[in-house]
């Protein structure tokens, strides 16, 4: 019998196509579940319980949380990611490496198949087949989900037929939680003007007042919370979560252009992502160039839409991450936050690097690096190109 890993979440589509693929197609079934830091101990136990329910043949839990934050997140901070100026690129930007851990593990155990339980109408099915063609073009990629048109009522009939009895009730809202975010889909998203109900998001409002957060950075990564020093930065990621996340911040909804070419919406909270991102933006206002913010917009930008369409692979992308690793060199000091409900602002920073050097100038106030007659000489010069022109005009 030939092996097939699935990428496998313990839900509905998974679910089926476990019992698919080895009832039907009579292949080896392993199922592989690769953990971006969004799955609790107990929640993993559970899923690896259903799969060999099922029939899984083998079960693993790949934990790719580090990885991803070295080949991924700590670049999106440099970058200051932020999708149509609104998402950090949480989920979207976890599947390439899921994907590339599932082909791995293929590989180990010799699979001639792989497989995704992803349906025809969203980007993931674009995600894992890139990657799955990519990185093992030996490998048959099948998607009974997909391939075979199939409704929720279709696959609850086909797994209750073959004894499979659960609590199949779709959920009101679809929750996808990685360390870089949670994504949140129901009814509201579908249309383009409702916006999600409090009950929507999984972390809900639990404080009151004011508090406030201080975050180090060293060389653009985030080092230190509130003192703490962190050498795991996913360690440091989880703190700001813990942190921030009962002041329900960090939630918005996200509308763009998706892989296939439709329009989509959808709803997210990101309380540590968007909290981090907005301090390091800050600090490095105080501590790099006009040009060097300039170009790190422009390549941050197109960082963020590569990852959201699979296109981690793209030789160009180790050249953007090249040039925003070289660009954080200065980018160290600490940033005072301070979090309030549903809210949060930025009330300063600190560093050793920091541009705004009293020694030259005080903005609006002093000038020690330049005379009144450097000003007029300056701005006389400056005003020709306009003056020819306008000259040129009348």
């Amino acid at each position: 019998m030939k092996k097939v890993v699935l990428a496998y979440s313990g839900g509905l589509d998974t679910s089926y196509c476990v019992k698919y693929l080895s009832d039907e197609l009579g292949l080896e079934v392993y199922t592989a579940l690769a953990n971006t830091g969004g799955f609790s101990p107990g929640e993993l136990a559970a899923i690896e319980e259903k799969a060999y329910a099922l029939g899984a043949m083998r079960h693993v839990t790949l934990d790719v949380t580090g990885e991803y934050y070295e080949r991924c997140i700590r670049y999106m901070v440099y970058g200051n990611v932020m999708r149509n100026k609104t998402y950090p690129v949480s989920v979207s930007s976890e599947r390439t490496f899921q994907a590339l851990a599932i082909v791995r593990y293929a590989k180990e155990i010799g699979a001639g198949a792989l497989a995704h339980g992803s349906t025809g109408a969203g980007n993931d099915q674009v995600r894992f087949d890139l990657c799955f063609s990519v990185f093992a073009p030996e490998m048959e990629i099948i998607t009974p989900t997909r391939d075979l048109r199939l409704s929720r009522e279709d696959e609850i009939a086909y797994l209750k037929a073959k004894g499979v009895e659960r609590d199949w009730t779709k959920l009101a809202y679809s929750i996808n939680k990685g360390l870089w975010g949670t994504s949140v889909g129901g009814r509201e998203t579908l249309t383009s003007d409702q916006p999600l109900p409090e009950e929507a998001y999984p972390s809900p409002l639990q404080r009151e007042g004011k508090e406030e957060l201080i975050l180090a950075f060293e060389r653009g990564e985030l080092s230190a919370v509130n003192g703490t020093v962190y050498a795991d930065k996913v360690d440091a990621i989880r703190a700001v979560e813990a942190l921030a996340a009962p002041w329900a911040i960090g939630r918005d909804t996200h509308v763009g252009d998706t892989i296939v070419g439709i329009k989509g919406r959808v709803g997210f909270e990101a309380a540590a992502p968007l909290v981090i991102i907005k301090a390091h933006e800050l600090l490095e206002k105080h501590t790099l160039t006009k040009w060097q913010i300039y170009w790190k917009e422009q390549l941050g930008n197109w960082y963020g839409m590569f990852l959201h369409e699979a296109m981690h692979g793209e030789s160009v992308m180790r050249d953007i991450e090249a040039f925003l690793e070289h660009s954080q060199r200065n980018v160290s000091g600490e940033v005072r936050v301070l979090m309030r409900p549903y809210h949060f602002d930025l009330l300063g920073c600190s560093s050793p690097y920091d541009l705004m050097n009293a020694s030259f100038a005080r903005y609006g106030e002093e000038n020690n690096a330049w005379t009144a007659e450097d000003v007029k000489g300056f701005t006389r010069i400056l005003s020709i190109p306009q003056r020819i022109h306008g000259a040129m005009e009348n």
